[in-house]
């Protein structure tokens, strides 16, 4: 069966923050010019917002840009920042410090991202963009001359052995003059994007870190509208970069994530069990004790900052959001950067477009508005931060503290980053973690949690989990890192299985939550994240 083809003047991947972004202001600029504009966004999320996590905290600067009246207009921001509290843990005691500059809230509000993101695509379908949520954009087309030519979403109905089921239906290709590429952290069209046009020549690798979330309804007697804490220290040794939050969001909610840099060192460091850990220290049990755990789920986020930043653009598309690496670590929020980014992508796109160039092109007027506007300014006199802390808590604390007030931001060097695959020490260096045993009220285990994130994947399609070598995770990685892959999935999707002929990697795509972690932090990069079958994957509700 041949693909149908639909032709776009832009197309957009992922209805996320910045994607929509790109395509409001895409559909405002050219109702302003009396000019039609073609403008599609495919999402593979089962709705819009549906594999949207984050805190989260937003700072309203860039919608207030979007959309000046955006309260009148019913942005579902009902929660503002009233104190914010930021505490080092041991393992009974909390110490209040004092609250970091960039991590004062003061004007901003406590939100679902995901109910944000549901808003801004009722926004978008308003002006006349066209959302197709379900479909996968899994393949980049290109033209004759090598440049990009649009996307086509992933073939549906195809069984596990890779042959046509009985609702096989081929993929659609989009085509499009430009291609906008907001997949979030770690896309797996943009990397293949990054080989192909070269983007990190001359920057560092892009690091990360793991965020996981639960969202609970809490006793009305402990509940605090406005409330943000963070938290550094306890249960995370003081080598490894990692913190906490607590948002204490409208109806008795709040939201409690933890996150962890990926360039941890100890194989037997297992995310998702330090995270259950903390919630059992006496400051945080707390606020869930009586409570209800109604959601959970992960995802990971690009911390590489400014000198991890692509080349952004490349002949037919360009790349915007977490997808680039927009993201301000020490003030622990992106959204408003990932909107930058797309309304300055927009207003890029709608002049190149206009002025009819060749189909093809680039658009470099793009990342020269970027260098021109606060995000490149705020991203860069961070971006000593994040790194610093490879000298471990105290080390990093201090370098931000002489970084943020001595130089303020504008220190006369650069710190690198360093690939998150390459930090893990063998097994035999490293002591194994004694994790406690959940008690099913305030910790749980990994499976019950990943009931709650209604994930759901179509059993009968090839794993999305790919294995460049089906060898290397028995012989290399349980032989020489104990498994890391078994600790570091926040969602139980592998497993060592003990058959008669010896152990062997079990991946349970099924419970597969999105996050890229597996794709992110394998020590010899064997894993190869791509995108199942449209739909497929969490339904976040509010988180």
């Amino acid at each position: 069966m041949t693909r149908e083809a639909m032709e776009y003047d832009v197309v957009i991947v992922g209805a996320g923050p910045s994607g929509l972004t790109t395509a409001i202001r895409l559909k405002q600029r050219a109702e302003e010019a009396g000019r039609e504009l073609s403008v599609c966004v495919v999402e593979k999320g089962s709705e819009v917002g549906a594999h949207i996590l984050s805190g989260a905290v937003i700072e309203t600067r860039s919608l207030a840009e979007l959309f000046p009246d955006w309260k009148e207009r019913g942005a579902p921001l009902n929660t503002p920042v009233k104190e914010d509290r930021f505490l080092f843990l041991t393992e009974q005691k909390a110490t209040k410090l004092p609250t970091p500059p960039q991590m004062h809230n003061d004007g901003n509000y406590i939100v679902s991202l995901g109910n944000v993101v549901r808003w801004l695509g009722e926004q978008a379908e308003g002006l006349g963009v066209e959302i197709y949520p379900g479909f996968a954009a899994s393949e980049v087309l290109f033209n004759e001359d090598g440049s990009v030519k649009g996307v086509a979403t992933g073939d549906m109905g195809v069984t596990r052995e890779g042959e046509h089921g009985p609702n096989y239906q081929p993929g659609i290709e989009l085509h499009a003059r430009q291609t906008v590429f907001s997949e979030g952290c770690r896309g797996s069209l943009t990397k293949g994007l990054m080989s192909r046009f070269d983007l990190r020549n001359g920057v560092d690798p892009q690091t990360y870190g793991l965020g996981i979330k639960e969202l609970w309804e809490v006793d009305p007697a402990v509940h605090q509208p406005g409330l943000t804490i963070h938290t550094v220290g306890w249960p995370l040794q003081s080598d490894t970069y990692g913190g906490s939050f607590l948002y204490h969001l409208e109806n008795n909610q709040v939201a409690v994530g933890f996150v962890v840099g990926l360039d941890y060192s100890n194989p037997y460091l297992s995310p998702y069990e330090e995270f259950q850990r903390f919630k059992t220290h006496p400051e945080i049990r707390k606020f869930f004790e009586g409570g209800r755990r109604v959601a959970y789920g992960a995802r990971a986020l690009s911390e590489g900052g400014f000198q991890s930043l692509p080349k952004l653009t490349f002949p037919g598309g360009l790349l915007i959001g977490d997808t680039a690496g927009f993201l301000n670590v020490p003030k622990i929020k992106g959204t408003h950067m990932a909107m930058k980014s797309g309304i300055e992508a927009a207003e890029a796109l709608f002049a190149h477009l206009t002025a009819e160039v060749e189909q093809g092109t680039e658009v470099t007027a793009y990342p020269e508005r970027l260098k021109a506007c606060w995000l490149w300014d705020e991203l860069y006199t961070v971006r000593n931060i994040r790194p610093s802390f490879r000298w471990g808590l105290w080390g990093g604390i201090a370098y931000s503290a002489l970084d943020t007030y001595v130089f303020r931001g504008k220190a006369p060097w650069t710190l690198r980053n360093h690939a998150d695959h390459t930090s893990l020490k063998k097994a035999s260096e490293c002591t194994p973690i004694a994790y406690p045993k959940p008690d099913g009220k305030i910790s749980f285990d990994r499976l019950s949690s990943v009931f709650i994130s209604a994930t759901n994947h179509v059993e009968d399609q090839p794993s999305h989990l790919t294995l460049k070598s089906a060898t290397v995770p028995i012989a290399t990685n349980l032989a020489l890192y104990a498994a890391p892959e078994t600790r570091y999935c926040p969602a139980g999707v592998y497993e060592i299985v003990e058959d008669p002929s010896g152990p062997r990697m079990q991946i349970n795509a099924q419970n597969c939550l999105h996050c890229k972690t597996c794709d992110i932090k394998d020590p010899t990069q064997n894993i190869n994240w791509v995108v199942p079958e449209g739909g497929g994957g969490p339904n976040y509700p509010n988180m």
